[in-house]
Order: structure tokens, then sequence, then C-alpha cells
């Protein structure tokens, strides 16, 4: 079962993983974003810089009212945290003067891949953000993330945007992709 939840403090650890050791997930998210820092990554000053940085993301969640909109959530599937799904209305390439959110998702946890829970996830977070008054979302990728274009598929995402040769990962150019759903 795939459930959303705040963040709590055993996740920090899981955090520090998953952005110094266990980083195959950053080849789908962005990856564009971390080329070059993978020895970066699993340095003890890394870890360090993360426990801390994450520590005060977990503060800050840990004061949120309850009645406030959360922009992101962890997600949990059959007990154990495998991710999270966010979003953010800071359209890359994308005029947005409305506002609209962009939902993102990501799940490190290699053993919850292809099962389901990030489309599952996505749909509970979608849900969330129209209780919460919102009809539109985006949902921005590149054309070789063939996972999340599936997931978005699956979901009623149409393709708004594309900007051609906009990506180059690991040598090779991909488009950027714009999708976008009413709610």
């Amino acid at each position: 079962m795939v459930q959303l939840r705040d963040m709590n403090e055993r996740d920090i650890e899981d955090y520090v993983r998953w952005f110094t050791t266990e980083t195959e997930w950053m080849k789908t998210d962005a990856p564009w974003e971390f080329e070059g820092s993978e020895e970066e990554c699993a340095t003890e000053n890394a870890a360090e810089a993360e426990r801390a940085a994450w520590t005060e993301y977990y503060e800050s969640v840990r004061q949120l009212p309850e009645d406030a909109t959360r922009w992101k959530f962890e997600i949990e599937s059959d007990g154990v945290h495998v991710g999270w799904v966010s979003c953010y209305d800071d359209l890359e390439y994308v005029d947005n003067p409305e506002q609209i959110p962009a939902v993102g998702i990501d799940i490190p946890v290699v053993a919850a891949h292809n099962k389901g829970v990030a489309t599952e996830a996505l749909r509970l977070y979608l849900a969330y953000l129209k209780e919460r008054g919102f009809r539109t979302a985006y949902t921005q990728t590149w054309s070789g993330n063939h996972a999340m274009l599936r997931v978005a598929e699956k979901l009623g995402f149409a393709e708004a945007y594309r900007k051609k040769n906009h990506r180059i990962v690991r040598g090779e150019v991909f488009d950027a992709v714009t999708l976008r759903l009413e709610l």
C-alpha cells in the first residue's frame, strides 16, 4: 500500500544515503544537475552536509501548521520510506503567470520500481492538490526519462510544450518536455 506523509526524523538518514551513496536515481531525475558529482557525493563531508541540510528541512516541516498546504510529502510503500513527491511553480522555459504547480517524484529505493508505486503516489498527491483548490498541474521531464513519461501518460497528462535538443545527458541530446493535466 502506498501512502503519503510528512517527513519524520528517521527519514533524515534515508536522504543522506540517497544523496551520497544510493544515487542511482540521479541518472533519471535531472541528471544534468548531478553529472560529474558522483565522487563528491560519497565523501564524509558530503554526508555531514546532507545530514545538516535535511535536519534543518525536517525542523521546518515539524513547524508547519496542520492545515498548511504541503509542497512535499514522503512516500511509503508497504511501510517502507521509498522516496518523495513534491511540487513547484517556477517552471523552466515555460511562462507560468498563473503559478500552476508542477509535480515531481523521486523513488530512490530500486526495490520499489516497476510496481506502480510512482503512479499511485503521484495520483494521491494530485488528489491532494485538487482538494486544496488547484485545478491544473504540470510536470516537467526530459525525453530520456521513459519511466516518468509512462507515469504521466497513465495519469492523463498531455504534452503541452517540448523544447527540442535542450538537455545533454551522458553525451546524448534530449528534448525537455512539459506536460499538463486538468484536475
